[in-house]
């Protein structure tokens, strides 16, 4: 498999994952910004929506979107209970997570990497992931991760997402459940392996 990816961006999800599942893949690094791959390639002939991450699987097919990449690693090696089995309740709630890691977090910090985005409209998406976090912080109370005391797919995203808030200055510092949780995932050997493969640490 590869894993079409660039620095810090949501492919650092699927990277983790892929280290958790012990499974065999090859980085190729691209740029957000000129949409360039490491060889000078356009990366739209990978993927025309220009966006990482993007796994290609060993017959040449091409994934796009983390929770949908997320999910088909993890049914790769279902002995690693990354995610619940299909069609139980557990998988759903799973789903549930990763949706709104998607579309409540991680599509809110889109415009806080935009240059030219006035700064009220930054504080106002700021405002919106805040009061969201929150609410986060307050499904972990009590628990290790999202899903209870295992591990799964969508701990590996919202760690990366949150990550993202000391780079656009949103505090997290009175959310002691989140900053624990992050804490917990970050000294998984997993997430070592990638920070330090896209030289983040």
């Amino acid at each position: 498999m590869k894993l079409y990816y660039s620095r810090g961006a949501s492919s650092l999800a699927p990277h983790i994952v892929l280290h958790e599942a012990g499974l065999a893949f090859e980085l190729v690094r691209t740029s957000t910004k000129t949409h360039q791959m490491e060889d000078g390639r356009d990366f739209h002939i990978v993927n025309p929506k220009g966006t990482v991450p993007v796994l290609e699987i060993a017959n040449g097919e091409r994934l796009t979107e983390c929770p949908a990449i997320l999910q088909y690693i993890a049914d790769q090696v279902p002995q690693k209970q990354l995610t619940p089995p299909a069609g139980t309740m557990a998988r759903y709630r799973l789903q549930e997570w990763l949706s709104y890691i998607a579309t409540e977090l991680h599509k809110s910090f889109g415009p806080l990497f935009v240059p030219a985005m006035p700064t009220e409209a930054k504080d106002l998406f700021k405002g919106w992931l805040r009061h969201r976090l929150t609410w986060v912080d307050s499904q972990l109370a009590g628990k290790s991760f999202l899903m209870g005391e295992t591990f799964t797919v969508a701990d590996a995203y919202l760690y990366t997402v949150v990550n993202w808030t000391k780079h656009v200055g949103i505090a997290t510092d009175d959310l002691p459940d989140l900053l624990a949780f992050v804490a917990r995932v970050g000294a998984r050997a997993a997430v070592g392996e990638s920070l330090r493969a896209e030289g983040l640490i």
